[in-house]
């Protein structure tokens, strides 16, 4: 089994609250933000030169899409592609509620499956509501934190304006944990340029960001 520093699995909200246009400016945005020359720093600069990377859509209970599934990334060539293939992805028709406790265990599930070892692991959860549906992700997310992975959070404001106190309490935990925030979808990119680069840079552990 190869190695790598970093696993990250990136979890986007594809409730219905989400439209197919914003859909688009998340995945050209999570596009753009894998090609930043220091988030690709972070990637692959660490001991190995290498991380494990997928891509998962949620929605309500059991309804879930690995787009990507696990991917190694060892270099640049290996990088564009897994960031070609994020911003190609379809929006998958799932449903209108929102379950991000589901989404945890589906996290968890693929996590229990990595292709090798990487003693840093990252759930990279993104959306524009707070769960609605399915099991209580506080649970979930402490059982995860306390198997040594990092769950992050990058929420979209434009309907629930509190929502990084609702992801503060119930979703992010582990070492670092933090939660971002845009105000719509048209800052999304941004948004995940810098979530990336804090929470991946610390496997380059030459950016000082984390």
């Amino acid at each position: 089994m190869d190695p790598a520093d970093l696993a990250l699995i990136i979890a986007l909200d594809c409730s219905a609250s989400v439209t197919f246009e914003e859909f688009n400016l998340i995945a050209n945005g999570c596009g753009a933000a894998l090609r930043d020359p220091e988030v690709v720093q972070g990637l692959l600069g660490g001991p190995t030169g290498a991380a494990y990377a997928a891509l998962l859509l949620w929605s309500g209970p059991g309804e879930h899409a690995i787009s990507v599934d696990w991917t190694r990334l060892a270099g640049p060539g290996f990088a564009e592609q897994f960031a070609s293939d994020v911003e190609g992805t379809p929006r998958f028709g799932l449903g209108d509620t929102t379950a991000i406790g589901s989404a945890l265990l589906v996290c968890e599930e693929m996590l229990a499956r990595l292709p090798g070892p990487a003693p840093r692991k990252v759930i990279d959860v993104a959306g524009d509501g707070g769960a609605n549906a399915g099991p209580a992700p506080g649970p979930i997310r402490d059982r995860l934190a306390e198997a040594g992975v990092t769950i992050n959070g990058l929420c979209v404001l434009h309907e629930e304006p509190d929502l990084v106190a609702t992801y503060t309490r119930e979703v992010i935990g582990g070492e670092g944990a933090f939660a971002l925030q845009c105000q719509d979808y048209d800052g999304f990119a941004e948004a995940m340029r810098q979530k990336l680069r804090q929470e991946i840079a610390r496997a380059g552990g030459q950016l000082g960001l984390g």
